[in-house]
């Protein structure tokens, strides 16, 4: 991935936002939407792209566009540098790639150590019965 290629892909919108502010929520337009759109991007091969529909799909909108909204903060600024954050750290998570599990043996050791208890226990419940008087 090519960050600094997919930076200068990014389209913002500022729209106005609710929440707190007065007045002059109601006059100036403080919330950034971020758009993305995998499939025309130059900065992710293929296979990103394809890795990212797939991990990103239910995030996606019908054309492949990634849309995020920030209007957490009373300044358009910080509301752009906190979306874009949130944009990378969701490429990186929709990148990484999943470790292959390895299947593994408990050792003969646990093995005898797990039926060693197994046996106490047994035995333990066995002491709290009631004694056969025949």
């Amino acid at each position: 991935m090519n960050t600094s290629q997919v930076l200068t892909e990014l389209d913002y919108k500022a729209v106005r936002s609710s929440g707190p502010g007065g007045q002059h929520v109601n006059k100036t337009s403080t919330k950034v939407t971020l758009y993305f759109d995998i499939d025309m991007s130059q900065g992710l091969s293929e296979e990103e792209k394809n890795r990212l529909k797939q991990k990103l799909k239910s995030r996606l909108t019908a054309t492949n566009v990634l849309v995020l909204q920030c209007g957490e903060t009373r300044s358009q600024h910080r509301n752009k540098t906190l979306v874009t954050k949130r944009f990378l750290a969701l490429l990186e998570a929709g990148l990484a790639l999943k470790k292959k599990r390895r299947k593994t043996k408990p050792s003969k050791s646990a093995i005898e150590k797990r039926l060693r208890h197994k046996k106490e226990t047994a035995l333990k419940k066995q002491n709290r019965r009631r004694p056969n008087l025949d």
